[in-house]
């Protein structure tokens, strides 16, 4: 079979999550071809593997580049490994410990590694089924995400208006990227687990330093974030990940291209953190674990 085939055929057997981005109405897989509601508003699964429901058109600010170099940094220098087996550990403690399958939706999911690699580790770790699947308002991410990675669910989709039914989830991923509460709220089941990541005050620090003449910029403060999160879910636990790791002149490349720190940065001052053979970098984030109040 090909890749539309394939996803559509992976798609069908949890086709109850998916709601008409255009009438709400219920969805179905017809032919192994598309999505198709009780109102017949149609939506074809792509010949890369992904589905578009997006009820309207939005320009992305990131491009294929991007996900490309994302994808590298993660893959080849295993830029996020300890923050996903953090992740993956949470879920197993939080969530999985009784439940023989899981569903997880990474909101923002980029080109997929995140989702991926997360199933992964808790599928092989921990023998549990998982169905993943990934959103993102971004065509080129979820286009990327299709193509490396098969046997998940890829939408391009918004995140004011998910087109996913209510209490569908066990667990939503949101790894640095904006939320939408009231849509987690809906969407995730009574005793499901929202699972943020923010940036701590060290994050990309070596970066930050060698861009940015502005001290506020330098560092960064997640207070906001976190109030905000507390205001919308309990937060049942939380854990602060940092680490550093060497990168060589590729793995810097990619960084670069992958972070939007650097669109408004100065050319100069980017060129110089592009010349080094290797550099050191700091990673520091926290995860916020949550559950509906």
């Amino acid at each position: 079979m090909n890749k539309r085939t394939l996803a559509a055929e992976y798609a069908s057997h949890s086709e109850a999550i998916f709601k008409c981005p255009v009438c709400n109405s219920s969805m179905r897989v017809f032919e192994l071809k598309n999505l198709i509601c009780s109102n017949n508003h149609t939506f074809d699964f792509s010949k890369q593997g992904y589905i578009n429901l997006m009820s309207h058109p939005v320009k992305s600010m990131y491009n294929r580049s991007l996900f490309q170099a994302r994808r590298k940094l993660i893959t080849e220098a295993g830029f996020f490994e300890p923050l996903i087996q953090a992740i993956a550990e949470m879920i197993y403690k939080h969530a999985a410990i009784e439940r023989e399958s899981l569903s997880l939706i990474d909101t923002g999911c980029g080109e997929g590694s995140h989702l991926f690699n997360i199933c992964e580790s808790i599928r092989s770790k921990y023998q549990k089924t998982v169905t993943g699947v990934g959103i993102d308002i971004s065509k080129e991410g979820i286009l990327e995400a299709s193509k490396s990675y098969a046997n998940k669910i890829w939408t391009v989709g918004d995140l004011a208006n998910t087109p996913f039914m209510n209490e569908q989830f066990d667990v939503i991923l949101n790894i640095l990227s904006p939320s939408n509460y009231n849509e987690f709220n809906r969407v995730l089941k009574a005793d499901g687990l929202l699972i943020k990541v923010v940036p701590q005050t060290s994050y990309l620090k070596e970066l930050r330093e060698i861009i940015f003449n502005q001290p506020e910029k330098q560092s960064y403060s997640n207070t906001d974030t976190v109030v905000r999160f507390n205001e919308n879910f309990q937060m049942v636990d939380n854990s602060r990940i940092s680490y550093t790791l060497l990168l060589d002149k590729l793995s810097i490349q990619s960084l670069v291209e992958m972070t939007p720190l650097s669109w408004e940065a100065p050319k100069e001052q980017v060129k110089s953190f592009l010349d080094e053979d290797t550099t050191q970098i700091t990673v520091d984030l926290e995860i916020l674990i949550g559950k509906k109040r």
